[in-house]
């Protein structure tokens, strides 16, 4: 079966480096926020040094999902085989989900409590939007990619499907994995952190944008800054005007910030704009860029789940250490349902000490994945090493 319908004819494709250095960027600012989860910092604040520490992590999610969507179409033009790279997603979505249920949720909490809290995070989400994306692929890169942008935007259309099926109790709970219906954003018994929607459509227009990069270096360029630049002009004029027709309260933080203080959960389409406009638009550059930082970048972004795995315990642990150097003990409570944590106000880091912290976790990961990906080079034989 040739993959691609016959658009083009099959040929190696190399790795590209703009995916790996971006995907790795992101990587390194997502450690930012389990840091303040564990610090007790709350997301966001009036303080413009809180505020933009949760919003530089805004891009992580979309760039995770939307690179995840590439990745699919690249490995699947390079089997050229569409069963087997619908296979290999579901296979590698349910591990996915899997271990967001076990592993994750133990880092986060150390604690074996699972009857009391469980939850449906970003790699939850991400391995069902695998799932879901290998029943898409059979049809064109093109026809993935507008469906994916259909449910982006039209993403307001699942809420009201509840109620157009007449569904209730428990039919209506199950409905809170795909899309907010009710107001406590639980799920029987779970804590529904990232919906489906609209991610399965930012993994599908991921997989819809897969073939750009395949064309030749002028026209990606352009196309990349074209879709990118748009998708900035479009988050500014919307998010203002949308602003400018509304009267701010007088404690109403400066406009700069209401505009990036976009809806995350769900992802609004403004939100999705503001994150991956720049992502795509940065996307020729990164594929040229070179020095110490950019190979740092591609090193993290060559090893993602394995980073994942092990910079939250590493994390918490950090946390537990700094609490027990500053009150004498641990006090697990504190992050017994982490990522949701119930520190006490006098007792919160400071953004100076966050920071510190993080630097370096940062530093710790650098050598841990360094080894791991040269294990993983040096045992191609061993084929569970794609899955992590």
């Amino acid at each position: 079966m040739n993959f691609n319908g016959g658009a083009y004819s099959p040929s190696p494709v190399s790795r590209l480096q703009s995916i790996d250095l971006l995907r790795g960027a992101i990587m390194v600012l997502m450690a930012i926020d389990p840091v303040r989860v564990y610090s007790g910092i709350p997301a966001g604040g009036v303080t413009a040094g809180i505020f933009f520490t949760r919003w530089v992590t805004n891009f992580c999610a979309p760039g995770f999902v939307f690179f995840a969507g590439i990745g699919a179409y690249l490995y699947g033009y390079k089997i050229n085989n569409k069963s087997r790279l619908a296979g290999y997603l579901v296979t590698r979505g349910l591990l996915l989900v899997l271990l967001e249920l076990t592993l994750i949720r133990f880092c986060w909490t150390f604690n074996l409590d699972y009857g009391k809290f469980l939850l449906a995070g970003v790699i939850w989400m991400l391995g069902w939007c695998m799932v879901l994306l290998a029943a898409l692929i059979w049809f064109r890169p093109v026809v993935v990619g507008i469906i994916g942008l259909f449910i982006i935007f039209g993403q307001q259309l699942f809420h009201t499907v509840p109620q157009a099926l007449g569904l209730h109790g428990a039919a209506a709970r199950w409905w809170e994995f795909i899309y907010p219906y009710a107001d406590d954003g639980a799920a029987l018994g779970m804590a529904v952190l990232y919906v489906l929607v609209p991610w399965i459509g930012v993994m599908a227009a991921g997989y819809g944008f897969g073939p750009i990069l395949r064309m030749n270096p002028s026209k990606n360029r352009k196309l990349c800054l074209w879709i990118g630049l748009s998708a900035i002009f479009l988050f500014l004029a919307i998010g203002s005007v949308i602003l400018l027709r509304q009267s701010p309260p007088p404690d109403a933080p400066p406009f700069v910030l209401r505009l990036l203080r976009q809806n995350k959960y769900p992802a609004s389409p403004l939100f999705l704009l503001m994150t991956l406009g720049p992502l795509i638009a940065l996307m020729p550059y990164a594929e040229k860029a070179k020095g110490w930082l950019s190979k740092m970048f591609i090193l993290f972004g060559r090893v993602p789940l394995f980073y994942y795995l092990l910079h939250i315990p590493l994390i918490h642990l950090s946390a537990l250490f700094v609490t027990y150097i500053r009150e004498g003990s641990i006090y697990p409570a504190w992050y017994a349902s982490a990522p949701f944590t119930s520190i006490p106000e006098g007792h919160r880091w400071g953004l100076g000490l966050l920071y510190l912290v993080y630097v370096l976790d940062v530093i710790i990961l650098y050598f841990a994945c360094k080894w791991y990906a040269q294990y993983k080079f040096t045992h191609p034989g061993k084929k569970w090493l794609k899955y992590i």
